[in-house]
């Protein structure tokens, strides 16, 4: 047994000797500045695209913002390594953009801004001039608070944007509550979204009234509806309502009590705001119809709604016209006009809306789909109408 045991180790040993490491990727060349391989805005608002590969065989550049705006662009490669593409000078705005190296859809790595998202697969890259820049203002502080929810029976975490010189003394401030959507997190409404840096341009403008933002994690992670374990056919028939049933307990048993007790908040129906986008604007919905005493500012924007996730409680809710039309002081449902996603739940809402004559502001994005560039603009135009 012995003998065996010793051939046995010489064995392996010999086996490990034989195994080789495999090779590690090359290096860009440590003599050139790192700028000669990063992705970078022009002066004239063109973007040049980089990707240090030289072992690949194709590389390409994907822009736009949904599948059905995504636009391959085949990218140059020079004798160094570094694939590019120059995109002809753009907009102010925030775009998203991934590589594709031979077939695998990669993130910029030399980005410092990337997607947050469940699962990171898309670069961000900020094109100045608009109101999404960090300009000379007075900034608000971004604040990250951890807690536990009793709801859940888990650890959660959640923003909070507090204005310019707030001190927790003085007159209560009221608050808007924000939902993320699907497959995202609440830092996407933070760094995506630019919630910051509206608000401080805003207020800056005297646009807005002073105000927290509170962004909590739209996905409960409950056992039972973990986003990840339901294929796209599934969501609206059992995902969606079960996380929106334990969102809907967390925000009204945690989230609402913290930052009450945190923060020095307004407690009345017209301090409190709430809203969201996608699978986030199914939530304000579903919350906000729940516990209609506890709003009165709501807003859905490119949100799922009951046309194909059913809720009792909103349903009930919305044939009750005049309670809603009486408590909320704006109610307002946005939509982009080519809406893929939830263009046929905001068709439906409305018409709904219409049909019960509860008073709402509408409005549809000319061209746009399921995307930022409809929920940056509807949110800056929705805070604008808050709290006056």
């Amino acid at each position: 047994m012995k003998r065996h045991a010793i051939y046995f180790a010489l064995a392996l040993a010999g086996a490990a000797f034989t195994l080789q490491a495999a090779p590690l990727p090359a290096m860009p060349d440590p003599s050139l500045p790192v700028s000669h391989f990063i992705t970078q805005v022009n002066a004239d608002k063109s973007i040049t695209y980089r990707l240090f590969a030289p072992d690949a065989r194709r590389v390409s550049i994907v822009t736009g913002a949904t599948p059905d705006s995504f636009v391959s662009h085949d990218m140059t490669k020079a004798a160094d390594g570094v694939w590019t593409w120059k995109s002809e000078p753009m907009k102010p705005n925030l775009y998203e953009y991934y590589f594709d190296v031979d077939g695998f859809r990669s993130v910029d790595t030399g980005s410092r801004y990337q997607k947050p998202q469940r699962q990171v697969n898309t670069s961000l890259i900020l094109v100045p001039g608009s109101i999404l820049d960090d300009r000379e203002v007075a900034h608000g502080d971004l604040r990250t608070l951890t807690y536990h929810s009793k709801a859940l029976n888990a650890e959660r975490r959640l923003y909070v944007w507090t204005p310019p010189d707030y001190s927790g003394t003085g007159d209560p401030l009221p608050v808007l509550y924000f939902y993320h959507g699907f497959g995202d997190s609440g830092l996407s409404a933070i760094d995506q979204g630019r919630i910051p840096q509206i608000m401080d341009n805003l207020l800056a403008e005297g646009k807005i009234k002073p105000m927290l933002v509170v962004v909590p994690d739209t996905e409960t992670d409950i056992p039972e509806a973990v986003a990840e374990n339901f294929p796209p056919q599934e969501r609206r028939k059992t995902f969606y309502p079960l996380n929106a049933q334990a969102a809907d307990k967390e925000l009204m048993q945690d989230i609402i009590p913290l930052i009450d007790a945190r923060f020095n908040v307004r407690k009345d129906a017209d301090g409190r705001a709430l809203a969201g986008l996608s699978q986030g604007g199914y939530q304000a919905l579903v919350s906000g119809m729940n516990h209609l005493e506890s709003f009165g500012w709501l807003a859905t924007f490119s949100g799922v709604t009951t046309t194909t996730v059913p809720n009792a409680g909103v349903e009930a809710q919305l044939k009750q016209p005049d309670a809603i039309n009486k408590q909320l002081r704006n109610f307002t449902v946005v939509v982009g006009e080519k809406d893929s996603v939830t263009g046929k739940d905001i068709a439906g809402l409305k018409s709904e809306l219409e049909k019960q004559q509860i008073k709402f502001d509408y409005h549809q994005y000319p061209g746009l789909n399921h995307e930022m560039d409809v929920w940056r603009p509807a949110y800056a135009e929705f805070v604008q109408k808050l709290f006056k």
